[in-house]
């Protein structure tokens, strides 16, 4: 039964037929009987009855049912065996011959012994063999013939027909695997299209990507095995075509013909199932798409939909209209803003609604769903359009009548200020009388340009936009108006009858000189304003003091402890949660975007603008990744239980660390790019992959704030960890903290230098930068001529570098983040081995000067504040000592290697500490900042902070001096154009011998202030530029007590101000040095103040 169900194929019987005891040659007899010929096979009786039995069957089952039903015809050759192998295989073949028999043929024993027996025997035996058809002994091949056509046997039979055994179980091999993979291959389609005709579209658009993703992959492999069955089937029907292309002469036998015909119709079977499939999927694959562009289409809706309501709400706020033309054009700059913003919604909207109507045109299945969200957008974007022109007509109608407003308010005030300026002297005589007569005519003529003309036509034509504020506002100016022209026309009166009647001649008589004296006093703005932050900064101090009191109070010194250690702990825990949060966040970033970019499934998501730019977009990220997990957060964990001993951590890293400023140097451009491709589809899928709900740009964002979070907790720990081991290394590691911080600071300002040709690397270490106010000053000739126009300071950001100091204008960017960050755009320069500096200038605490070429140029400078000042001046100073020291040593080392006659005098002049070259010319320039007087040199190296580094430009400049042959004085004197400009060594205490230091002093007497000076205690006095005081006594504490002449005040003014607030006086009387040598008056770099130059205006 089993054998009935699953027929017999070539695979399962391949060793039974390759055995080859019967096989289908393919010829047939006359009335197309299949034939099976039995070779000679002399183990044939050792055949078990299944393999005999397989193999008939198989065989019986090949030939057509027409042919199977004539009935096989069997030729057995036995003419090597015996008789009794004729009789075993007749026998068994009568026994289980499982097909219809027509005849059967057999070559009998072809021995004379063999020949006779079989014959007796044969007719004794015949009714053993029990078969309902003839059997016909043959003796040769012969009379075989006779009964079948030579061509129809094969050659072994003598026959002409080729037969090959392998090449026959070859093709049925083929030809029934080609038939069962066609069979499942049928089945698999037929499954696949039962599963798309009963899968359910989805509601959403991600699901039906999906599977329209998934059913795509599926139909694709199925068109893949049918491509791999049709092939196989084309190359077995070259296989069986094979002999007819190499003799087209060849005739096929009819098992051939039978193979041919059986490949034919399975191939033909498999295009009919494709093309069914092929128009199936079609259907499908239309139906999906479909559902997809629904999907998106309604997506799309809802999100146009909702920023079709967010721009109608904000509509619906432009209502005022404002209080001021400014106010009104500032309200129509926000609504033209909005309004691009708008447009941009509105576009999309209309853009939608056209996809809408390309959908309706394909005849999608959801036009009932798709028409009335194509309605309701195009009706929302006509709504929202005449609001937004309503709106802005609304506001332009405003701000018409708010200029007109301004416009006349204007008029009124010019012609106020006419009236005001118009001088009641000249005005009594006629022609005075009548030229300011003919000022109110002119300027009465342009009334109409300006002023309002009928209040009637305002209310009506401005009806709309007229609100209470706005009416008011209209009739305040109406009645400045009338009030306006009540003064003009009285005035005009007056000055008529001046003009008609005849006046005496008045004899115009001078004011008094004191009326005269003209003082440049600061503007009431300026003074309210340093009074206001007078207050603030007091009541800041105030509320610092107020705390630190408070916070004195503590318990028991035991508790105290115990409190700070838990607060030491908790601060060391946050420290090190948010450590590892910030590391798995860098990394988080680097997986989900950083090597997204790199991942080919990904790469139709990026945009052109964003290829290849990896690294800028997140610069060297990678690098602080991997410094923070290998290195720093190791180390930090090891102190969980040190808080208080952290700060080495971070004093040992200190150097890593500043990778960031590397970071912080690239975040504008990584700004940048993100603000181009922030919209993208790749970012959007990354932070949907991440589940992220903050976007890229906020974890770009993370490195700068991880740097500024460290000098927090250090503070933190520092002010728990107060008489702990660990605080001074705490303290040093925030202050190194610090300086990494200002060194980022410092460097994304000196990033955005524009217009320097030079390379700012060679400028060298850029140690500070800020904006200051800077007034210029330079000497022509004899006489120091002040730039004109320069009344007015002008505003530079300075750059303090090692070998250079850089003057730059800022200017402000528009944009947002990064992208509004400032440039600079550079003016000049000046080298830091030519200037020099004087820390006190114009009697202002937050001015100082630099000047360069024997004050040739000098450049007053302004700080925001007296500690921004001092730390510049510091920092310059800083900067110049270390060029004077490196002098020193390169001199030094020339004179010894030079002149080793001048080695017994340097000896003498060991304790010297300044050294002056003896040159060929009479010209001979200051050096500094070193003074001759102990005290001063003391106060000079106290200042000192760093190392004396040596200037590349220095050495070279000395080394190329060959004229110079020793040092003979402590200062170098100034020629006579130098005393003459007032700038003498006699001025600077830094030129002066030491018996001449302090030799300036203050003598009684009357002088002229030259600058305002405001009192710091109750019993000092208040001068202004321009009066005259009186020094009246000197008292013991350095303080002068003044009387102001023009107010008649007295009171106590410290000397070094005075010494600056009357140093260019032109009174009688002068400051003079106590052995009356030197100046009579004091230059600008007065005795009080310090000044320092450098060395490289020594002439060789």
């Amino acid at each position: 039964m089993q054998q009935e169900s699953s027929p017999l194929c070539a695979a399962d019987i391949s060793p039974d037929l390759r055995k080859q005891f019967a096989f289908l040659s393919g010829g047939r007899g006359q009335n197309g009987s299949p034939i099976i010929i039995f070779p000679e096979y002399p183990a044939f009786g050792e055949l078990e009855e299944q393999e005999f039995h397989n193999v008939l069957t198989y065989l019986t089952s090949i030939p057509s049912l027409s042919s199977t039903g004539v009935g096989f015809i069997l030729v057995i050759d036995r003419r090597q065996d015996r008789w009794a192998s004729v009789k075993g295989t007749l026998l068994r073949i009568a026994g289980s011959f499982p097909g219809n028999l027509q005849l059967v043929l057999v070559l009998r024993p072809t021995t004379l012994f063999q020949r006779t027996i079989s014959d007796i025997l044969f007719k004794f035996n015949k009714d053993e063999f029990k078969m309902k058809v003839p059997v016909i002994m043959l003796s040769s091949v012969t009379e075989l013939h006779s009964y079948i056509d030579r061509t129809q046997l094969t050659q072994e039979l003598g026959g002409t027909q080729e037969y090959c055994h392998e090449k026959w179980i070859s093709h049925r091999t083929a030809i029934e695997g080609f038939a069962l993979m066609v069979k499942k291959t049928a089945q698999t389609l037929q499954s696949f299209g039962t599963e798309l005709a009963e899968t359910e579209l989805p509601n959403d658009v991600e699901a039906t990507s999906n599977l329209l993703t998934i059913h795509t992959e599926k139909k694709d492999k199925m068109k893949e095995d049918l491509r791999i069955a049709l092939c196989q089937g084309g190359r077995l029907l070259e296989s069986i075509n094979e002999p007819l292309v190499k003799d087209p002469d060849y005739t096929m036998n009819q098992d051939e013909l039978e193979n041919l015909a059986t490949v034919q119709r399975l191939l033909g079977q498999l295009d009919e199932t494709e093309t069914a499939f092929d128009d199936f999927w079609d259907k499908h694959q239309t139906k999906l798409e479909q559902c997809l562009q629904l999907r998106h289409f309604e997506q799309d809706f809802r999100e146009v939909r909702a920023h079709l309501d967010l721009v109608y709400d904000r509509l619906s706020g432009f209502s005022d209209v404002g209080i001021s033309p400014a106010h009104a054009e500032h309200i129509l700059k926000e609504l033209t803003n909005h309004e691009e913003r708008a447009c941009e919604v509105l576009d999309r909207a209309l853009s939608l609604a056209c996809d809408a109507d390309q959908l309706i045109e394909a005849s999608h299945y959801a036009v009932d769903s798709i028409l009335p969200k194509c309605s309701e957008l195009r009706a929302v974007c006509e709504e929202t359009s005449a609001v937004l022109k309503a709106k802005k007509a609304h506001l332009l109608k405003a701000m018409e009548l708010h200029q007109c407003l301004e416009k006349a308010t204007k008029w009124c005030d010019d012609g106020i200020y006419l009236l005001a300026s118009q001088p009641v002297d000249k005005c009594q005589s006629q022609d005075g009388a009548e030229s300011a007569l003919q000022e109110i005519e002119r300027y009465l003529d342009t009334a109409n340009q300006h002023k309002l003309t009928d209040l009637s036509s305002i209310w009506r034509d401005y009806e709309s936009v007229l609100t209470q504020d706005f009416r008011d506002q209209v009739d305040r100016v109406f009645q400045k108006q009338l009030s306006m022209q009540e003064m003009f026309e009285k005035r005009r009166v007056s000055l008529k009858k001046l003009a008609a009647k005849q006046t005496r001649p008045v004899q115009p008589v001078a004011p008094r000189p004191e009326a005269i004296i003209k003082t440049p006093i600061s503007s009431p703005a300026h003074r309210e304003k340093s009074i206001e932050g007078d207050i603030i900064n007091g009541n800041c101090r105030k509320g610092e003091m107020h705390l630190q009191n408070d916070g004195s109070r503590h318990p028991s010194v035991s508790d105290e402890e115990e409190n700070f250690a838990v607060l030491r702990r908790h601060v060391m825990n946050e420290l090190l949660e948010t450590e590892r949060a910030y590391v798995e966040e860098l990394l988080c970033v680097l997986e989900g975007y950083a090597a997204e970019m790199d991942n080919p499934a990904m790469s139709h998501l990026i945009p052109n603008t964003l290829l290849h730019k990896k690294d800028i977009l997140f610069g060297n990220m990678p690098e602080i990744y991997q410094f923070h997990k290998k290195t720093f957060l190791r180390e930090l964990e090891t102190y969980t239980d040190y808080p208080e001993l952290v700060g080495r951590c971070f004093l040992e890293r200190m150097t890593d660390l500043q990778i960031y400023e590397k970071y912080c140097q690239n975040k504008p451009r990584s700004e940048s790019l993100w603000r181009q491709c922030s919209d993208c589809a790749f970012f959007q899928e990354c932070q949907k992959k991440l589940e992220h709900k903050l976007g890229l740009d906020s974890y770009l964002l993370k490195p700068v704030q991880r740097i500024t979070k460290y000098q927090l907790l250090l503070k933190e720990l520092l002010k728990y960890s107060k008489g702990c081991d660990g605080e001074d290394d705490l303290q040093e590691a925030l202050s190194s903290i610090l300086g990494i911080l200002k060194a980022v600071n410092d460097s994304m300002h000196l990033i955005a230098i524009t217009g320097y040709e030079g390379n700012l690397g060679d400028l060298g270490r850029l140690m500070m930068q800020g904006s200051f106010s800077v007034w210029t000053e330079h000497k022509k000739g004899h006489a120091k001529v002040k730039d004109l126009a320069r009344f007015k300071p002008m505003q530079r950001h300075l750059f303090l570098h090692e070998k250079a100091l850089l003057f730059c204008k800022k200017r402000e960017e528009n944009g947002e983040g990064y992208e509004k960050a400032p440039s600079y755009s550079f003016k000049h320069s000046l080298n830091m081995s030519a200037v020099g500096i004087t820390e006190n200038a114009k009697g202002d605490n937050k001015k100082f000067e630099i000047w360069c070429n024997s004050r040739e140029e000098v450049y007053i400078v302004q700080a925001p504040t007296p500690e921004i000042k001092t730390a510049w001046v510091n920092e310059i100073r800083k900067v110049l000592t270390g060029q004077l020291k490196a002098c020193r040593a390169l001199v030094s080392i020339r004179e010894h290697l030079t002149d080793p006659n001048n080695l017994n005098e340097a000896r003498q002049q060991k304790g010297s500490d300044q050294i002056s070259p003896i040159t060929p010319t009479s010209t001979s320039l200051t050096l500094s900042p070193f003074k001759t007087n102990p005290k001063n040199l003391k106060k000079g190296e106290e200042k000192k902070t760093e190392p004396a580094t040596v200037d590349p430009s220095t050495a070279a400049l000395l080394k190329n001096n060959d004229k110079v042959k020793g040092f003979t004085k402590a200062s170098l004197s100034m020629d006579a154009s130098e005393e003459n400009d007032g700038y003498s060594s006699a001025e600077d205490p830094m030129n002066s011998d030491p018996e001449d230091e302090g030799g300036k002093k203050l003598s009684p007497g009357k002088y002229v202030v030259v600058a305002d000076h405001d009192k710091s205690g109750p019993q000092e006095l208040t001068v202004k530029s321009g009066d005259t005081v009186e020094l009246v006594k000197e008292g013991d504490d350095g303080r002068w007590f003044v009387r102001n002449l023009r107010s008649n005040k007295e009171g106590w003014v410290p000397a070094a101000n005075l010494l600056t607030l009357i140093r260019e006086s032109k009174s009688s009387q002068s400051l003079s040095s106590s052995e009356g040598s030197g100046s009579g008056n004091l230059s600008t770099s007065s005795s009080c103040s310090e000044t320092y130059t450098s060395f490289s205006d020594i002439k060789a």
